[in-house]
């Protein structure tokens, strides 16, 4: 259902979504481009999953004896590997099959029929227990060589990154909220990759989004030269920063991110599981909006050379980390893997343009989306704890965040019936942009004004940054690189959350030493002083939170 346009220019707003929204012309979505899911039989489900087992990059799942099961996440009540080997006793004991541990955080993926949450939910040294999955699948996913290490390919060099000093526990230094969602907001994609338009290499011009972030010109040059300043960092501190793009995947053989995207620190995480094989990280073509996470990886750090376009880091070294599955969801042991793969391998920002499926916004009354709200926040809080920014996109719905809203997307999983109406209150979160420590990220257009899909809400967002118009045109939107050596434009919370991830990048440069909460504190504090207090200005902190993103120097 079409909703309000909140700018007050007129005209309906695309149904929620997820992602970004794919330009010219006419918006898909708010998020990641807006995916339409229609009733699907059980029988299309088997068959999209027999698909799965031919096509290259999709996950496949071992068919049990007539048996259908769900993904459970297992979290102990000691968030360490005893917590962990402790979690995954306790499922095999009810007859689950554990397929990954995540020592780190106490936590095992287990797959089991029905009934299993309420055996083991309760046991001694159990704290929380929920699936992930409201649709079965026929099995668990089958074994895969070299899965489950999430050191694979790590510098052994590479210590831990100090925490600095911890902002008290809040979304930002402002103490606002997080919020993610894809592409503008939540997804990754608009629906599917051959309804994106793609654009001529712009030649890195008219970058009126790096523009924005107040970089100046250099002369005779359109394009902002970020790296200028009496403090801008040198190429080789820039290249020492690792950031993370957990998304659907980033095409490593465009010419934009050949340089930038590192393959010993990127993997896919497509079914909760770490696989480091080589192009495990790259976009599956057969996955509906599986190009957003090469446009989100652009906007942070395409090469500066002259041609397509420039990122807000170029030079930064990029750890794509493919979330999106074979089904084309975004589930919390996903995120749960991609999140604790970026942090193992020193990724100093870590990028989430998506939200958690399948339930847009998880409630704390129900207790498989207690537990997933849970395991997300553990996997955050150990990011954090390594050196990480966590930024996420707010979301594309127009939706105040700290306000009671209507959710009639979920559960998005769904193989049959409609999905439910219903009426949740702030209390219920999306992930992982509203948990605590997060940098949740608005969206402002080209005059610097709160774009009209945006989400908001005071104390719920961290910082706005351009995201675009998808009303616009090419002109009005983000322009950046596409799957295939080519460019599109899309508009979205996605592309704002991507310009603070390369911002943090830039401030690690400078601040090496310095921690997760510190660097988010710089860019809050910057982003406060250049804007003035006051309503439908920079300084209104329910949709700018502390106000529009400057670049660091």
């Amino acid at each position: 259902m079409a909703q309000a346009d909140p700018s007050g220019r007129g005209g309906p707003l695309p149904a929620p979504g997820a992602g970004p929204l794919a330009v010219p012309v006419r918006a898909v979505g708010p998020g990641r481009p807006v995916r339409r899911r229609g009733r699907v039989p059980l029988r299309v489900l088997l068959a999209m999953l027999l698909t799965a087992l031919v096509v290259g990059g999709a996950v496949p799942y071992v068919a049990g004896p007539g048996r259908s099961y769900l993904s459970y996440l297992v979290l102990a009540e000691r968030a360490d590997a005893d917590g962990a080997a402790h979690a995954a006793a306790e499922a095999r004991a009810a007859g689950g099959q554990v397929v990954q541990e995540y020592p780190q955080i106490g936590m095992v993926l287990a797959y089991a029929g029905g009934g299993f949450a309420e055996k083991v939910r309760g046991r001694p040294g159990v704290a929380a227990v929920g699936a992930s999955r409201t649709s079965p699948v026929p099995g668990p996913p089958r074994p895969l060589d070299g899965a489950g290490d999430f050191r694979a390919g790590a510098d052994p060099a590479a210590g831990d990154r100090a925490a600095g000093d911890r902002v008290p526990p809040g979304r930002a230094a402002d103490g606002n909220g997080v919020r993610g969602g894809v592409g503008g907001g939540n997804r990754g994609g608009d629906g599917g990759d051959d309804a994106t338009a793609t654009v001529p290499d712009p030649g890195e011009q008219d970058a009126w989004n790096l523009a924005l972030l107040g970089a100046a010109p250099a002369a005779g040059d359109a394009t902002p030269n970020l790296l200028r300043g009496t403090r801008a960092p040198a190429a080789d501190a820039l290249r020492k920063v690792l950031v993370a793009v957990l998304d659907s995947g980033v095409d490593d053989t465009h010419p934009d991110l050949r340089a930038a995207v590192d393959p010993r620190s990127s993997a896919s995480c497509a079914d909760g599981r770490p696989d480091a094989r080589t192009g495990a990280w790259r976009p599956d073509a057969g996955v509906g909006e599986s190009g957003h996470g090469t446009h989100v990886a652009g906007i942070v750090g395409a090469a500066r050379d002259g041609r397509g376009v420039s990122g807000v880091a170029p030079g930064v070294r990029i750890a794509a980390v493919r979330l999106l599955g074979p089904l084309g969801q975004y589930y919390a042991e996903n995120i749960v893997c991609g999140m604790l793969w970026a942090a193992d391998h020193g990724a100093r920002a870590i990028n989430n343009s998506y939200f958690a499926d399948p339930w847009k916004y998880n409630c704390p009354e129900d207790p498989d989306q207690a537990a997933l709200t849970a395991a997300v926040g553990r996997a955050v809080e150990y990011a954090r704890g390594k050196g990480a920014v966590v930024v996420a996109s707010a979301g594309n719905d127009a939706q105040d965040l700290g306000a009671p809203r209507t959710d009639e997307r979920s559960p998005n999983d769904r193989t049959t019936g409609p999905p439910q109406s219903r009426h949740v209150g702030p209390e219920c979160v999306r992930l992982p942009g509203e948990l605590p420590g997060v940098v949740t990220v608005t969206a402002v257009d080209r005059d610097g004004r709160p774009s009209a899909y945006t989400n908001y809400g005071r104390g719920h967002v961290s910082l706005a940054a351009p995201g675009g118009d998808p009303d616009g045109g090419a002109r009005g939107a983000v322009v950046s690189d596409w799957p295939g050596g080519r460019y599109a434009a899309l508009a979205g919370t996605s592309m704002a959350a991507a310009h603070v991830t390369g911002a943090v990048a830039v401030a690690a440069a400078l601040h090496p030493d310095w921690g997760s909460d510190r660097l988010a504190a710089l860019l809050a504090a910057d982003a406060a002083a250049a804007c003035p207090p006051g309503p439908h200005v920079c300084g209104d902190h329910e949709f700018y939170g502390a106000g529009t993103l400057v670049l660091p120097h």
